[in-house]
């Protein structure tokens, strides 16, 4: 069976002056996917994003939104909704314009879902929305991407100031959305451990490079952590190649890279140690510290 691909990027490179923001990108997005962004800020995920709705073009490489260029593409970009987290809007918008203009970009916008959103957000009709808290742009943002149903739907941080309630009911609607009308979701998040179960796919940026490609269910296995006696973890997990470390004394913990096997389990209960798999955000954030932790348990006593 041919996987259809929502997105292909092969070999994007973007500077900005003396700083290179992205450096030879190259990945895939199978269609009707959650993907997850991640990365450190500065990672290049806002670049990245801003070229594949079409904001943006890169100095070398090639983007295919759902097998065309967006740059300067109307047909294309008309496919994408990209909600960022600095979103700007006319100074004399208010929510009635909000919801009287979205159906002009998006042919599958949603009416219902965006009054829907503006409910249960509990959105205010009267201001303007300059003169929305964070909390309420970012819930803005949420009726924007949820209602226009675009193919292509990409969330820059999109709980920036929503409580756990309101995140929460993000992700509800999300899911329903997705299961009702699959669409392709990118989304660029921090809070790892909270979506994790919402995302099928991750790509990391490090430094404007690709450190990790692969569905959440591999990534979820890729790592491990082992604490204890830097001497009996030293023991435990040999010349094993190391992604991030904790010290508190004479105690320390690494972050592996590899699958934990039984074996390793059982040696570490014999060594009397502490072993488990690490969580996808933990995994995420040693990727990003790599250049902090030494690559083998080499000197991890020091």
């Amino acid at each position: 069976m041919t996987t259809t691909h929502a997105l292909r990027i092969d070999g994007v490179s973007r500077r900005f002056g003396r700083t290179e923001a992205l450096a030879d990108v190259s990945f895939t997005v199978p269609e009707h996917t959650i993907c997850g962004l991640l990365g450190r800020n500065g990672a290049g995920k806002t670049t990245l994003m801003s070229i594949l709705a079409g904001h943006d073009r890169a100095d070398r490489g090639s983007v295919q939104v759902f097998g065309a260029d967006p740059f300067e593409n109307a047909p294309a970009m008309s496919s994408v909704s990209f909600l960022r987290d600095n979103q700007r809007y006319p100074d004399d918008y208010y929510l009635k314009h909000v919801l009287r203009v979205g159906p002009l970009f998006h042919e599958n916008w949603s009416v219902e879902i965006a009054e829907e959103v503006a409910e249960r957000f509990r959105l205010p009709a009267k201001p303007p929305v300059k003169k929305y808290s964070r909390g309420q742009l970012s819930a803005l943002g949420v009726l924007i991407g949820l209602a226009s149903r675009a193919p292509l739907t990409i969330f820059d941080e999109p709980y920036l100031g929503l409580d756990a309630t309101a995140r929460q009911l993000f992700y509800d609607l999300l899911i329903r959305e997705y299961s009702a009308h699959p669409r392709t979701i990118l989304m660029s998040t921090h809070l790892i451990d909270e979506m994790d179960g919402l995302l099928e796919h991750v790509v990391v940026l490090d430094r404007g490079r690709v450190v990790r490609d692969s569905t959440v269910e591999d990534a979820q296995q890729a790592a491990f952590t082992v604490s204890g006696p830097a001497t009996a973890v030293e023991k435990v997990v040999g010349g094993a190649r190391v992604l991030r470390t904790h010290r508190a004394g004479g105690l320390v913990s690494l972050t592996i890279e590899g699958a934990l096997t039984p074996a390793l389990a059982d040696a570490a209960s014999a060594a009397g140690v502490q072993v488990q798999r690490a969580t996808l955000q933990d995994f995420v954030a040693a990727l990003g510290a790599l250049d902090e932790a030494p690559l083998t348990t080499e000197g991890i006593r020091a």
